[in-house]
């Protein structure tokens, strides 16, 4: 049998069609822009954090500096919180006590847990922040490169109930139930940082700001200097960074994007992509290639991303015409693109390879 192994290493791919991205891990600044146009000119830094590369892009703040230092401790904190993979971590501090005993975290990691609790009741476990087994089973992105066998799964699945999760407000206490369980914020963590930047901004008081945690959540601070909405691109799947299929304003809001692109294996010419369902302990398989979510928070639209893709496209289209602050993008296989109704006449459709289609 042969193997295949692709790791996609870019995250979701939503790329920023006013400014180009500068990755590296220092301020970026052209003396001779900022004196023709200071005002317009951003100050940029990248940090590397929670294997994400996070741009920050500051206009008009005067105390550009402190405030981007404050954000990268900001990030090591919340790497401290919540990065499962962080052996010295407070979640994994959960996740070893699992089966044994209860363990009392920050309110920060607590309220996140909680959040991520509500999401999976409210989409029936279509987002699991108990999924930490199957995840670690799988591998996938994480040296996986075959299926594991079905009793595996099968177990893993039994470790991955949400019910299972125990919360204590009073105590601020996490307690797993059963022994081998895993809690995984990963589907949840960059919006959920995201926020945390941008509620941090506001209370400085900065009026213009792109935050960018890995393409996959994006979350602007007003407009553009001048006044005009961001345009964002929403990027074809499979495709290089750069190749979209279309542009949606945005202006002091938020977007996400989950993909089955992003992360994945191949063996024996099948493709197996990281966005697992839990109910079924395999990668989802309905067509669906990426959902992009606009409005509400970063962190419920990075967790609902995740949620849609897994509903699948009648059912997650539903699921969102419900929400009120939120709306979607869908791409499938046959290169069609759905999008919910709050988006019509905002959606530019740019890619003539893709169609506007309606659910019958």
């Amino acid at each position: 049998m042969r193997k295949h192994k692709f790791i996609v290493l870019s995250g979701l791919l939503i790329t920023i069609l006013t400014a180009s991205f500068l990755f590296s891990l220092v301020n970026h600044r052209s003396i001779s822009q900022m004196k023709k146009d200071p005002e317009n000119l951003p100050v940029t830094k990248t940090f590397l954090k929670f294997d994400t590369v996070i741009t920050i892009k500051l206009f008009g703040d005067k105390d550009a500096d402190k405030h981007l230092q404050e954000i990268d401790q900001l990030l090591d904190r919340i790497d401290g919180q919540i990065n499962m993979y962080n052996m010295q971590s407070v979640i994994n501090q959960v996740n070893a006590s699992a089966g044994k005993k209860a363990v009392t975290v920050p309110d920060e990691t607590f309220r996140l847990v909680k959040k991520s609790m509500e999401y999976a009741h409210d989409t029936e476990g279509a987002f699991n922040p108990a999924i930490g087994a199957l995840v670690k089973l799988w591998g996938i992105g994480n040296g996986g490169e075959h299926p594991p066998a079905e009793h595996l799964i099968e177990q893993a699945k039994s470790l991955s109930q949400y019910s299972d999760i125990e919360l204590n407000e009073n105590k601020s206490s996490i307690k797993l139930v059963k022994s081998g369980m895993s809690i995984d914020l990963g589907a949840i963590g960059k919006g959920y940082a995201a926020d945390l930047i941008a509620d941090y901004l506001r209370g400085e008081k900065v009026e213009s700001a792109l935050i960018d945690l890995g393409g996959s959540s994006i979350t602007t601070i007003g407009s553009k200097p001048g006044g005009a909405d961001w345009h964002i691109g929403i990027q074809e799947p499979d495709q290089l960074r750069g190749e979209d299929i279309g542009t949606i304003p945005l202006k002091n809001n938020t977007i996400s994007t989950s993909g089955v692109y992003e992360r994945y294996f191949v063996f024996d010419g099948i493709r197996y992509h990281h966005i697992l369902d839990s109910k079924t302990g395999v990668p989802t398989r309905n067509g669906i290639l990426s959902v992009t979510i606009i409005g509400g928070t970063a962190a419920a639209g990075d967790a609902l991303t995740t949620a849609a893709i897994v509903k699948g496209l009648k059912e997650g289209i539903s699921y969102l015409e419900k929400k009120t602050d939120t709306e979607g993008i869908f791409i499938t296989e046959d290169k069609k693109i759905y999008i919910t109704s709050g988006l019509h006449g905002k959606f530019k459709l740019t890619n003539p390879n893709y169609t506007l289609a309606t659910l019958n």
